[in-house]
């Protein structure tokens, strides 16, 4: 049995902050230390109790920068990783003309080997520890997903999107081969090792009635895998879904009318609802999910996070790429800092970044698994640098404060603010450093 001590000034969180002053949401401990075990935290306390307790571990000293568990991101896409920054439309324009022709690409599995490997080496170089991700509609897609996910031991979620009608040709299943393909894809992957599979309507507007009612067959059978799709991110899209389904209330109720809204579903958006979507998420215990970068990069609009949480909803927060501009967590809770201000709405740091930890894995169910340093959970581990560039240094010279510290990451901090990511325990960023841009050459 093999013991390992990671040392460093301790951070996690135990419930969302009320405001900056509630110290009873976190732990924090200035020299602390974890002790990891098989790939889970066995202990977690002050060094020299660690120290006394395995004094044969190997200990990796990371004093005087921050662990914390590694960032959990609730919705992005596999497939957009080439379309990343792409010059801007409005969202189905932005679908039509890069999207939808990029993931016709992921049919061969080669190329979405290839791409998977340059996806998570971006999750790793950024923090990412564990994400939910939308594949391409091809099985390919999704195999090479979880491979490499499993390769690297890390907890990942995901699954094919299901799209029979507005899109191009090899972009299409149909409501059977959907119906299939995620039968074959679950029995396969959901549970094994750390993979679960997700049931993926991409949205209303790519799906046909006839899927929709297969996709709802799947969620009743498979009432564990969670369930993601997109709501009401563009008006466009939200008058384009009620023309295409005239017998729905709303956005929402098309989702509902199929057995898609539950406490394991994910609604990538939710920016313009309605109040009667509102108290239908209350009820369910469905989760919004916040995509700032995406929402301001396409002009979708402002998210009501204080609104929901009012209502009782919990709601994720993402990187959405590739409509969203950049993996890093730490930029995703600079641009919702900003969304929330133009919304007169606060965003402590505290609150953000157990937002990025703890309270997005609440979102996905694994809470007692990953986003916390407690013991007995996954060690998926970020150490993070706040004096990691020249500005980002100068600036702490004069931080006086956790929270200060905490918001010199959120605004100034990206991947030069990862010193180091550990997944299971081992460490992944130094492992894969300099990997990206060779993979990135053409195949």
């Amino acid at each position: 049995m093999t013991e390992t001590v990671l040392r460093g000034r301790l951070l996690t969180f135990h419930r969302a902050p009320r405001n900056g002053e509630d110290a009873g949401a976190y732990t924090f401990i200035e020299d602390g230390a974890l002790l990891i075990r098989d790939g889970l935290i066995a202990r977690r306390g002050e060094y020299g109790e660690i120290a006394r307790l395995a004094p044969e571990a190997t200990v990796t000293d990371h004093r005087p920068m921050l662990l914390m568990a590694g960032f959990i991101d609730t919705h992005i896409h596999f497939p957009q990783i080439q379309v990343i920054a792409s010059w801007g439309a409005q969202l189905l324009d932005w679908l039509n003309t890069y999207t939808f022709p990029e993931e016709t690409r992921f049919a061969d599995p080669d190329h979405a080997a290839r791409m998977a490997r340059a996806f998570f080496d971006q999750l790793i170089a950024h923090g990412t520890t564990t994400a939910t991700a939308f594949c391409s509609v091809h099985p390919a897609s999704v195999e090479a997903y979880f491979a490499e996910a499993e390769r690297r031991g890390m907890a990942m979620l995901g699954g094919k999107v299901l799209m029979d009608r507005n899109a191009p040709d090899g972009l299409r299943d149909t409501p059977q081969s959907a119906y299939d393909d995620t039968s074959a894809l679950i029995a396969k992957w959901h549970g094994r090792g750390r993979a679960r599979y997700v049931i993926s309507p991409r949205f209303a507007i790519t799906s046909t009635p006839e899927q929709m009612e297969m996709a709802g067959t799947l969620a009743r059978e498979n009432p564990d895998c969670p369930i993601q799709t997109h709501l009401s991110e563009n008006k466009d899209e939200i008058a384009y879904t009620a023309s295409l389904y005239p017998q729905a209330r709303d956005y929402l109720d098309v989702y509902e009318q199929y057995g898609l809204v539950r406490a394991n579903t994910l609604l990538g958006h939710a920016i313009h609802l309605l109040p009667r979507e509102i108290e239908a998420l209350a009820a369910s215990g469905a989760h919004p999910v916040f995509c700032p970068t995406s929402n301001l990069f396409l002009g979708s609009g402002l998210f009501d996070h204080e609104g929901l949480a009012g209502r009782g909803i919990l709601s994720g927060i993402a990187t959405d790429v590739g409509g969203g501009t950049s993996y890093s967590m730490l930029e995703t809770l600079s641009e919702g800092y900003k969304i929330l201000q133009l919304n007169g709405q606060a965003l402590h740091p505290l609150q953000a970044f157990d937002w990025a930890t703890r309270a997005n894995a609440a979102v996905l169910g694994m809470e007692d698994r990953i986003g916390t340093l407690d013991e007995g959970t996954a060690a998926d581990i970020v150490v993070l640098d706040a004096c990691a560039t020249p500005a980002m240094a100068l600036r702490m010279e004069r931080a006086r404060s956790l929270a200060e510290e905490l918001f010199v990451l959120q605004v100034m901090g990206d991947d030069r603010a990862i010193a180091e990511v550990y997944v299971a325990g081992r460490a992944a960023k130094r492992a894969t450093a300099g990997a990206g841009p060779r993979l990135l050459e053409t195949a």
